[in-house]
């Protein structure tokens, strides 16, 4: 079996690579994709803990599992709705580049 430590190193490495597209990136889709990311490093995190601390009394048997069933309904509603609005960004505007997208300002 795996040690938990693995599965956290994992999760961190993800998480980081999520969050340096988020930072860095211009494209909408793009910082969707990194946000995406950023939450299957935390899905593989509740989980990893799920399993290794089933029957220590710390989780219930399926409580990982669920948080993270959970997260990716959410993740799933999240991306329909960020798409549906940067297609019609990308319908008005001709691009998704969030520097050049400036709706809110007066």
């Amino acid at each position: 079996m795996v040690d938990l430590v693995w599965f956290q190193l994992l999760s961190a490495i993800l998480f980081v690579i999520g969050l340096y597209g988020v930072m860095a990136r211009r494209s909408a889709v793009l910082i969707i994709m990194s946000i995406e990311l950023m939450l299957n490093a935390v899905n593989i995190n509740l989980i990893a803990a799920a399993s290794h601390m089933e029957g220590t009394g710390k989780f219930s048997d399926f409580d990982g599992q669920l948080i993270a069933i959970f997260i990716i309904t959410v993740a799933a509603a999240e991306v329909g709705l960020a798409l549906a609005i940067i297609l019609r960004m990308f319908k008005n505007r001709s691009t998704v580049n969030v520097d050049e997208i400036n709706l809110m300002k007066w």
